[in-house]
């Protein structure tokens, strides 16, 4: 059964599974779905085209499915917004829908986004990661799995942040930041490699992290120019999956024939290089 706080509005079409917690003055829109064990706390917003999956807690002052801050937005589309299982949305996070039909904001699972966090419309978040106070993601912004993000910092429209990378906080993210790697500053440069992720992930102590460094490496301290040290890595890409994710994102992040004009190149290495 369900735990419906009586001073909560949840319109009667909305499709509210058994075993979800409502509190009070919270308001549940028409076109919401939320799933089993899913915890909504105080004065919550959901609405729009939204599912909210599984053993979710959501917390104090939070609003999911609104419309965006996009003034290309025509007021009526209702894009999805979906939040997949086992999320914690901390106090007054923000969550939009996409600008379009046919869109998606999505957070998949396993992630916490802590208090003041803004998703902006059209966000695509992946399993197992970490935002940490008051980080606000433009439009469009991709992050992949087990990324930790630290307070305070922005990113920019279009950008992908890469696995296993970790921002510092306050940071400014203009650019894309490849995977296995600290980034801090404003704006942000590359610091290292993110040692530290990668022992926690069982990585660092077998021959995947040889793998890595030197992709690292040839990037950033061989002193090639950028196309030749991406013919060398293209080799390593050849012979290990963490390499050639490295590889494919840094492709990804020079060229997009669906649209040039979003590919907002890589972030640099803070000592000067040859890009």
């Amino acid at each position: 059964m369900c735990l419906i706080h009586p001073t909560a509005i949840v319109h009667s079409k909305a499709k509210i599974d058994n075993n979800v917690t409502i509190g009070p003055y919270s308001i549940i829109g028409e076109n919401v779905i939320i799933r089993s064990h899913t915890i909504i706390g105080a004065h919550v917003i959901i609405d729009g085209n939204t599912y909210i999956g599984h053993n979710n807690k959501i917390y104090f002052g939070s609003s999911i499915g609104l419309e965006p801050q996009d003034l290309k937005y025509n007021g009526k589309s209702m894009g999805l917004t979906k939040i997949g299982d086992n999320n914690s949305i901390r106090e007054y996070v923000t969550i939009h829908r996409p600008t379009n039909q046919n869109e998606i904001t999505e957070i998949k699972n396993n992630n916490l986004l802590m208090a003041y966090v803004h998703v902006a419309h059209n966000c695509q978040i992946d399993n197992n990661v970490i935002i940490a106070n008051a980080v606000s993601l433009a439009g469009h912004v991709k992050i992949n799995y087990k990324v930790v993000i630290g307070g305070l910092s922005g990113i920019h429209q279009f950008v992908e942040i890469g696995s296993f990378a970790m921002i510092g906080g306050m940071s400014r993210i203009i650019k894309n930041v490849p995977p296995f790697v600290v980034a801090e500053g404003n704006p942000a440069l590359i610091k290292s490699l993110n040692v530290v992720g990668l022992k926690r992930a069982n990585i660092y102590a077998n021959n995947t992290y040889t793998y890595i460094q030197n992709v690292y490496n040839t990037l950033y301290k061989s002193g090639l120019y950028f196309n030749d040290a991406l013919e060398k890595i293209k080799q390593f890409a050849n012979e290990n999956e963490y390499a050639n994710i490295f590889y494919s994102f840094l492709l990804n992040s020079i060229q997009d024939q669906s649209n040039s004009n979003k590919v907002r190149g890589l972030t640099p290495f803070h000592l000067k290089n040859k890009f």
